[in-house]
């Protein structure tokens, strides 16, 4: 259970940094090139990891890392890319947050991994705690950015249960690097063809690019599938949950968004729901359930009617 439970800050710095990107995107990136942006994120960041692994795919990875890059790499950015300029950073992060529960269907019926009691609970607690950041009509909501975030939520989710399920006997920075590899060389021609000349970048778009591909595209995944390989898909889903908390968070410290107190009551939940999927919470409910069952026998062997007479 130690062992296990140190994946658990690992799997975390993923969420964390993903949380992030919406603000660095909303403020720094140029807007409307959604495929431009996708692209210059995940190949450089294929690419360094690639140098450091210095292992090509074969066989049948091949064309697996073409659907994972397409699931979790291009599609998924370039549709995170899209919201993260037409909703506010706290609304676009907090959609995500609903993809533990994707998660652990899609991990129930291709990987037979039943979610526990626990991870149920956690995931339903956290929705809660989404609901409340989410019905907050002080800001406008683009439905299109909403449709963004919701397929970019689903998509993913059945890509990391995938990259779960095949990736035994392959490295981390391998696995990673592929998908970024695969799905960056997918996004560059058809952003050519759709988004016409790559956006001119000035100073501050260049650093805000270098911190997106390197500490969370590089950096990030590779913590992310680390976790899946260690982690249960219903423990990391809820490790997940990071990623609203953090953009909330951010919008409101450094972007000005104002939170109002249901929002509060909300980050508190998803909180909540965090710790109760994870193992050292399980490991708790395991002791209370090991103590009441002596303490019951216990009175049992004391009670009248056990006595010998």
């Amino acid at each position: 259970m130690e062992a296990t439970f140190r994946w658990v800050p690992v799997t975390a710095i993923a969420p964390v940094a993903w949380g992030t990107t919406y603000f660095v995107t909303h403020r720094y990136l140029p807007a409307d090139y959604p495929l431009y942006g996708a692209a210059v994120r995940a190949l450089p960041a294929g690419l360094l990891l690639l140098l450091f692994c210095r292992t090509l795919p074969r066989g049948s990875w091949r064309w697996k890392s073409l659907v994972l890059g397409t699931l979790n790499m291009s599609a998924f950015f370039a549709l995170v890319y899209l919201a993260a300029q037409v909703l506010p950073t706290s609304i676009a992060s907090t959609i995500m947050a609903t993809s533990p529960v994707a998660m652990m269907l899609i991990a129930w019926a291709a990987l037979s991994e039943r979610p526990r009691g626990a991870h149920l609970a956690g995931a339903g607690i956290g929705i809660g705690g989404v609901c409340l950041m989410l019905l907050d009509g002080a800001v406008a909501v683009d439905f299109s950015g909403v449709l963004a975030s919701v397929a970019a939520m689903v998509m993913s989710s059945l890509g990391y249960v995938l990259a779960k399920k095949w990736s035994a006997g392959v490295d981390v920075f391998s696995l990673t690097s592929w998908q970024l590899v695969a799905g960056g060389v997918a996004l560059v021609p058809v952003a050519v063809v759709v988004e016409g000349p790559p956006p001119a970048l000035d100073g501050p778009a260049l650093a805000g690019f270098a911190y997106v591909t390197v500490v969370a595209t590089a950096l990030a995944f590779a913590a992310w599938f680390a976790g899946l390989r260690h982690l249960s898909a219903g423990t990391v889903g809820l490790i997940g949950l990071l990623n609203p908390m953090t953009g909330v968070l951010l919008g409101a410290g450094i972007a000005g968004e104002t939170l109002a107190a249901h929002q509060l009551c909300g980050l508190a939940l998803v909180f909540l729901g965090i710790l109760l999927g994870q193992p050292a919470a399980a490991r708790l409910v395991a002791v209370l359930r090991s103590a009441r069952a002596r303490r019951d026998g216990d009175a049992a062997e004391l009670s009248p009617g056990r006595t010998g007479g």
